[in-house]
């Protein structure tokens, strides 16, 4: 089991940009892919972006591809996803998730509590 903790959650304009960073604790850090999931009231988790163990290759949701980036830092034990030109529409609970499989959210070993990203217009 490996415990994440996320940060860097905010209100922020439209337009503007934010970094989120999930610290992993419990496991060996680079032994499984991580990634970013979001949620809207009301709504399943919707995948974001994904970073994997072996290589560090990334991939990401259409919605933010070309805006947000999911990097590690190994010796830190943390994942980062850097979020810029927000737009609205990203308002949501952004987890953290380790240990995941492709871009299904039940196919994740661990979750973050969640931190909130809200985005004005």
């Amino acid at each position: 089991q490996v415990q994440l903790v996320e940060s860097g959650g905010g209100l922020v304009q439209a337009g503007g940009s934010l970094r989120l960073s999930c610290a992993a604790s419990g496991r060996t850090f680079s032994s499984f892919n991580m990634g970013w999931f979001r949620r809207t009231p009301g709504k399943e988790r919707e995948f974001v972006a994904g970073i994997m163990w072996s290589g560090g290759s990334t991939y990401y949701a259409d919605s933010v591809k070309g805006r947000f980036t999911i990097s590690r830092d190994i010796a830190k034990n943390t994942v980062y996803l850097q979020m810029n030109t927000l737009k609205p529409e990203d308002t949501a609970v952004y987890y953290c998730a380790a240990d995941l499989y492709g871009t299904d959210y039940r196919r994740v070993g661990s979750w973050g509590r969640g931190t909130q990203v809200t985005v004005s217009s």
